[in-house]
């Protein structure tokens, strides 16, 4: 399977699994219908705490990119419909809003900025070294 986790990370190790999961799903290595490995099959490969993986999917779950079906597993759903709220749009603009203005202040261009998005968008591997 394709998850890394970092022990020593801030972000809780839950979190870390949904933000892969999410991050997979738009670079189109995860696909709707696929199915996910078992609660206890990947807490065992990656040496977690089931219940660490039970929270991640829950959590998938509940935003709607995952579906469970009782005896046959977990698997990635069709997202049909959006299933954010406004509130949760609202945050994510503040959100976006912070790291623009942290990106402004560290001297990138507006030009670099969209790069970025425009990379989101096409499901291009993050910058995560800075360069």
């Amino acid at each position: 399977m394709y998850f890394h986790i970092d022990p020593k990370s801030s972000i809780p190790l839950y979190e870390q699994i949904v933000n892969q999961v999410k991050d997979l799903t738009i670079r189109g290595l995860l696909h709707p219908g696929e199915k996910l490995p078992s609660v206890r099959e990947l807490s065992s490969k990656m040496v977690i705490n089931p219940n660490t993986v039970s929270k991640a999917y829950q959590e998938l779950e509940r935003m709607g990119l995952l579906v469970t079906v009782q005896g046959k597993g977990t698997f990635i759903a069709d997202k049909t419909e959006n299933t954010v709220t406004q509130r949760e749009k609202d945050k994510l603009y503040k959100e976006m809003r912070k790291t623009t203005i942290d990106c402004i202040y560290a001297g990138l261009s507006k030009e670099e900025i969209i790069t970025w998005i425009n990379d989101c968008f096409s499901g291009k591997e993050g910058k995560e070294d800075g360069s």
